[in-house]
């Protein structure tokens, strides 16, 4: 096959453009990426060398080891969010340059969730039936998997984040959350466990006690520090994207559960958090409670999208720099992603919610995001809820799934920024947290079911 050796930039941007004007899009410039994805091979066939070489797109000013800083970003302005651009110049951030990854198949999912996929590719894919809810070809629910692995419009980008958040079929995550005001100073430290179990969308194909009308469970469990610890909200997600989930928690204080009513998804769970539950994921409200969704711009973009697991250092903790006093970020690796959808949407579902849009910033090549923006009413940056992801992988230390040699894929941090107030909240994937918290991924839902996500359960947190 003949391969044109070079495009100039503007090739590539009239391509993209041409892709957002008509709000459908489908990855690649030279051809769609998503053959080659499927078959396994690398994308560089799909790209020009300028979208998948650092060095060509920064005509030789950065390369893969550099540390862009306030001193050179200005070589990657172009490839930075509003939040990553602004943390660099006027923060003191500082970002690791890695290699592009073309080999998406092997390294950008987990191999249960790609077969899953494949097989749901292989049954006819997915469509959006007259109510806007996801089906497969033949009407049935979708069965597990990316319904649109090759998302061409911000509908399909969007479900495949909402459907499956963390691409497993259960897992527990101990997490530790520290806040971090303006000065610097450390307010608050958190320990909690953050455990998601799909009921229906699952790789195994299974719907979990035949409750067709559901999703999901997933619980938060706080358990440091002494005066949040017990206490724990569960989420009750339907498969209908037009219902708001039930969200139930119990506090301590009051000693007994209570639901929460549906605007609670955007106020903080615990003193401190920039973060709300809307936010989790990048889709953490059904989809079809938001609206307006439309494809703002096609681009390629400076992502989180590997290489920012620390399996080697002491509960998997990242060093830190920046900021005030030097601890504001995570040290985090970025990686040049050829094709970044940003994809907008409002909350039409919420009328008195504090924010008037967000812009999903979604890695074509798995359909990931990593820079998730809320603007508030007034249209103005707010808080960007930055998630990096990837294998669990550091060096020649590999974590895989129970029984198997299929390494883990796994979000990796969150530094949710509020650009107002100039606070900042890390959220850390720990090895173990306070109260015995480990992670767990796909154990069998009958072993976690009513031991976790059930109103009696979430009760049960306070008393442990």
């Amino acid at each position: 096959m003949f391969r044109i050796g070079k495009y100039d930039f503007n090739y590539s941007r009239r391509v993209f453009m041409e892709k957002a004007a008509k709000g459908t899009a489908g990855a690649g410039v030279l051809c769609s990426s998503w053959p080659l994805i499927a078959q396994g091979a690398s994308i560089k066939k799909a790209y020009p060398d300028e979208l998948i070489s650092i060095e060509m797109q920064t005509k030789g000013k950065v390369k893969v080891g550099d540390i862009i800083s306030k001193d050179n970003v200005q070589y990657v302005k172009h490839l930075c969010d509003p939040f990553l651009y602004r943390q660099i110049t006027e923060q003191g951030r500082k970002i690791k340059i890695r290699a592009t990854t073309l080999d998406v198949t092997e390294k950008m999912y987990s191999r249960p969730f790609w077969e899953a996929t494949m097989r749901g590719q292989a049954a006819g894919g997915a469509k959006f039936d007259a109510d806007g809810n996801l089906i497969t070809v033949g009407g049935k629910k979708w069965t597990g998997g990316s319904p649109f692995p090759d998302p061409k419009t911000a509908l399909e980008a969007t479900i495949n984040l909402t459907l499956a958040w963390g691409r497993a079929d259960m897992t527990q995550y101990a997490v530790r959350e520290t806040e971090i005001n303006a000065a610097g100073d450390i307010d608050y430290r958190y320990d909690f466990s953050w455990m998601e179990l799909m009921v229906q969308s699952r790789t195994d194909g299974q719907v979990l006690r035949n409750q067709n009308d559901l999703l999901r469970q997933q619980v938060v469990w706080f358990t440091s520090t002494e005066d949040v610890a017990g206490t724990s909200f569960l989420s009750t997600w339907y498969y209908d994207q037009r219902k708001m989930p039930d969200l139930y928690g119990y506090l301590p204080q009051f000693r007994r559960v209570r639901q929460f009513p549906a605007n609670q998804r955007f106020e903080p769970l615990v003193p401190g958090a920039t973060w709300f539950l809307t936010d989790a994921w990048a889709a953490g409200d059904p989809m079809l409670t938001w609206g307006d969704y439309k494809v703002v711009e096609i681009r390629p973009a400076l992502m989180a999208a590997g290489g920012n697991w620390k399996g080697k250092r002491p509960n998997w903790e990242k060093g830190r720099h920046g900021g005030p006093k030097g601890n504001t970020f995570f040290d985090t690796e970025f990686e040049l992603a050829p094709e970044v959808m940003v994809v907008e949407a409002k909350p039409t579902g919420f009328p008195r919610a504090p924010a008037g849009f967000k812009r999903m910033w979604i890695d074509l090549r798995n359909s990931m995001y990593c820079a998730d923006i809320r603007y508030d009413r007034n249209g103005k940056e707010w808080v960007n809820f930055e998630t990096g992801s990837g294998q669990l992988t550091d060096g020649d230390l590999t974590l895989y799934y129970e029984g198997t040699k299929d390494p883990i894929w796994s979000w990796n941090y969150v530094l949710s920024a509020d650009i107002q107030t100039g606070r900042m909240t890390q959220i850390e994937h720990a090895e173990k947290v306070a109260g015995g918290i480990k992670n767990r991924w796909n154990v069998p839902a009958e072993e976690v079911y009513d031991k976790y996500f059930t109103q009696k359960a979430v009760a049960s947190f306070g008393k442990i």
